[in-house]
């Protein structure tokens, strides 16, 4: 970072050019991501409901219906004669729309009772649009516009998966426009009154300005390589400027603080690169570290976030220990610049932040039981967690296709749309009609089991309803012109209609006992209720890898910069306590939907399955952001000769007001979220905001210095082996400042007696 110092301070006009020709570029290069970013991607391709989802697409040109239209009739019921007309019209037209297909309806289907409302009023027509989640959202773009409204004697309305992603789409947009404005002028005011200077303030904006633009680019680019979820734009950009301010704050402090010790300005920069910007760089790597750890799932969904992620964060520690120094070296004394008030310097002794740490070490073992059980209390909730997916109740209560879910949910008796397929791709109707009779008994006898439709016919409750009509021809055609081996089964499928919500703990049951019913052939099953099941396998399956992979590195990295073992435990065991306390608060409030008034949010009784581990990686990343500032300063004044307890107290008083105020800011950042209208964009930034905030007030500024007090030297403790170890590979500059500044005086020195 010496090295890196020196650099920036000879080339500053070139570095500050090539800053100004990238943002430009940038932009216009990665204005356009949000166009290439994917609905989908929330399924594991390996998974037997993914494989059993395609095969289904392949072989029968079928699967789970994604596009729904719910008509309403606008006086009497869906059998008056004008209604029932309208309806095959509107069924006809649908069928007629290029890309869907399986198109059916209460009309053509001869008044099937399942597709008629409770009361009558209402009836479904329902069509299938092939392909991943962007095919469909692709092929129903659009279609809301044509077909939503008034016509004749029906109202329309336009739901099922498609549509659902449309409209996530379209809100995510505007949440992001709607949380850029609500962030940045109070993020100004706020700047302005840490650091008391309007021309200090702005640096952390520009790098920010810098980092979000980056980040554009950074997606872009990812973008055309794999896919990238779009809900990656909002929490990316939000990391994007959070950390940029995060860095340039303790960048800019710290240069602050060298000028006013009266060393000239580029001697300042170097001095800065050569602690903050090493410390900088350090946590940027530590953050990267937990969210390249999502890249073990499978899921292209959170891989997203691991590739975005990591992009973002080497923006933003680019932003910081590059252009922001050359920005310090072009603006030198006048980056006070246009004060609206002056602090006058304080002992460090007589800071807040320094008398806190002394109070809290003075009664350190009560501090810790209070402040521990408090955490553990707020955490509580987290034993009832239950995992679920998103359905269109992630949108507001007024938007369009959460309008025809919640008619569904609410006004039809059967589950038609949440269905379980079961693939027999080996199964032979024709030959193997008993089999697959048999079989179809079996299932419609599973608690649970509404119907289960097959190319045999209808069955209830363990015995055939009705016998094969025109219906069953879906279950044995395959796709025209699929190749298949001479001689081998044309496989056939079956339809489970459920009981049960799918989406629950009985849904997931009933995907356990249909797998497990016994079968006569090899059989797989899909459905909404399988993918669950499959998705939380696939998570559970590889987070303990992804959770070693984060505390393993963390652990490697903060002893290469300590040389010590008990920091690194301890710092580990505090931030999973502060996450845990973190998760106990999001079921509290979105599984329980305890203040689902005031944050304007539909409880569904679970949370997302994949917004634990989400948190987990970025709050954990962010956690060890402040974990690492703190600790910097602390070892930084360990070396010079303090002993623990003072050590501390003065890295904290030298990070205290640092660390709250980038807190602050990034916690803004992240509650801008919470206005969302779609509630996952509103789980994450609340829960970040949450993380962050706990992290910074009750485990940085509370457990840390009374843990580290109630060890002693024991904190830099490590056995001789590894001594000799971080002597030799341990992160730290070959000689501390005072040393560095020596050099430079006699470089300056030479430079004027030479001829």
């Amino acid at each position: 970072m010496r090295a890196l110092g020196r650099l920036v301070t000879r080339r500053k006009w070139w570095v500050l050019g090539v800053a100004l020709a990238f943002l430009p570029i940038a932009g216009l290069l990665g204005g356009s991501v949000e166009q290439r970013l994917s609905s989908g991607g929330f399924t594991d391709p390996a998974s037997e409901a993914a494989r059993a989802a395609e095969l289904l697409e392949a072989r029968f040109a079928a699967g789970t219906p994604n596009l729904v239209l719910l008509v309403t009739a606008g006086a009497g019921t869906v059998d008056d004669p004008a209604v029932s007309a309208a309806g095959l019209a509107l069924t006809q037209r649908l069928a007629g729309e290029e890309g869907i297909t399986n198109v059916i309806s209460y009309w053509a289907l001869d008044k099937a009772a399942p597709l008629r409302s409770e009361g009558g009023r209402q009836a479904l027509v329902l069509g299938r649009v092939p392909g991943d989640e962007d095919d469909v959202r692709e092929a129903t773009e659009g279609l809301s516009a044509r077909y939503a409204g008034v016509t004749g004697p029906i109202r329309v309305g336009v739901g099922g998966a498609g549509e659902v992603f449309n409209q996530i789409e379209a809100q995510a947009e505007k949440d992001l426009k709607k949380a850029e404005l609500l962030t940045f002028p109070i993020t100004v005011i706020l700047l302005v009154l840490v650091f008391g200077s309007v021309v200090a303030a702005g640096l952390p904006l520009a790098v920010g300005a810098l980092a979000v633009v980056g980040t554009f680019l950074v997606l872009r680019v990812v973008t055309s390589l794999t896919d990238v979820s779009i809900f990656a734009l909002n929490l990316t950009t939000a990391m994007g400027l959070g950390l940029a301010i995060d860095y340039s704050l303790f960048v800019v402090s710290r240069f602050r603080e060298e000028l006013s010790r009266g060393y000239e300005p580029d001697q300042a920069v170097t001095r800065s690169l050569h602690t903050a910007g090493r410390t900088v760089a350090f946590s940027a790597l530590t953050v990267a570290i937990s969210l390249a750890a999502l890249v073990v799932f499978p899921l292209p969904f959170l891989r997203s976030f691991a590739y975005a992620g990591v992009g973002v964060v080497l923006m933003a520690a680019v932003g910081a220990v590059v252009v922001l120094p050359a920005l310090l070296s072009a603006l030198g004394r006048r980056v006070d610049s246009l004060a609206l008030f002056h602090r006058q310097p304080k002992p460090v002794e007589a800071g807040f932040w320094y008398g806190r740490a002394r109070a809290v070490m003075k009664r350190p073992i009560p501090v810790v039981i209070v402040v521990t059980a408090l955490l553990l209390v707020l955490g509580a909730p987290f034993v009832h967690l239950d995992l679920g997916l998103s359905d269109d109740r992630v949108l507001g209560e007024g938007a369009p296709a959460r309008v025809v879910g919640d008619a569904i949910r609410n006004n039809f008796a059967s589950k038609e749309a949440g269905a379980l397929a079961v693939v027999a791709p080996d199964a032979d109707p024709a030959t193997g009609r008993d089999q697959v009779d048999g079989y179809a008994k079996t299932l419609s006898a599973v608690p649970g089991v509404a119907r289960v439709d097959a190319a045999t016919g209808f069955y209830v409750s363990g015995r055939q309803a009705l016998p094969p009509n025109q219906l069953s021809a879906r279950f044995t055609s395959a796709t025209p012109g699929t190749p298949r081996t001479p001689g081998a089964s044309p496989g056939t499928w079956l339809s489970v209609v459920p009981t049960v919500e799918p989406l629950s703990p009985a849904g997931e049951q009933l995907v356990d006992a249909v797998r497990s019913a016994p079968a006569p052939f090899e059989v797989l099953v899909t459905g909404e209720s399988a993918r669950l099941v499959d998705g939380k396998a696939s998570l559970s399956s590889r987070l303990p890898l992804a959770m070693a992979i984060i505390a393993l590195a963390t652990f490697l990295l903060l002893f290469l910069m300590t040389g010590s073992l008990l920091v690194p435990a301890k710092a580990l065991i505090l931030n999973v306590l502060s996450l845990s306390a973190t998760f106990g608060a999001l079921v509290w409030v979105f599984q329980e939907g305890h203040l689902s008034g005031l944050l304007d949010f539909t409880p569904t009784g679970t949370i997302s399955i994949f917004t634990p581990v989400l948190l987990f990686c970025i709050a954990f990343g962010l956690s060890m952001d402040y974990e690492v500032f703190l600790l910097s300063r602390i070892k930084e004044e360990y070396d010079l000769g303090a002993d623990n307890e003072e050590a501390v107290a003065i890295g904290l008083e030298r990070t205290g007001r640092i660390v709250t105020a980038a807190a602050l800011l990034l916690a803004l950042v992240f509650v801008a979220f919470a206005t969302a209208e779609v509630t996952v964009v509103k789980v994450f930034g609340v829960g970040l905001a949450l993380a962050v905030l706990v992290d910074a007030f009750l485990i940085r500024a509370t457990l840390v210095p009374a843990f580290m007090r109630l060890a002693g030297r024991a904190n830099w403790w490590a056995p001789r082996p590894l001594r000799r170890f971080h002597l030799r590979w341990g992160i730290f500059e070959d000689e501390p400042p005072e040393i560095l500044d020596r050099i430079e005086a006699a470089g300056r020195a030479r430079a004027m007696n030479r001829p």
